[in-house]
């Protein structure tokens, strides 16, 4: 739901199939990337559902800092600049509810 995701915080979901994803916020709108950084495979967050740097405005990979843009997951900084985060296709609902596309 909507209001499970706050402006500029991240929710860590476990789908069906057992893929670990996220969803954010940012200005209304909502992105959703697969749980797993393009440089060494591994999980992005270092705390259940801390996904974001300190100032809240780049998704963050605890293992080794790359930054990356929330609208594009675009790598900005970091070992796998120019890599991308697998973008997870959503949906937003009038119900307020986040379906996969």
């Amino acid at each position: 739901m909507t209001e499970d995701v706050p402006e500029r915080e991240a929710r860590a979901f476990e789908l069906a199939n057992g893929d670990n994803i996220f969803v954010t916020q940012r200005d209304g709108v909502f992105y959703a990337y697969k749980n797993v950084c393009p440089h060494l495979q591994v999980e992005l967050e270092f705390l259940e559902n801390q996904f974001l740097d300190q100032d809240q405005e780049y998704i963050e990979c605890s293992t080794h800092g790359a930054l990356f843009e929330v609208e594009t997951g675009a790598c900005i900084a970091g070992p796998c600049s120019g890599e991308f985060l697998q973008k997870i296709a959503i949906t937003v609902h009038s119900d307020g509810g986040i379906y996969l596309s």
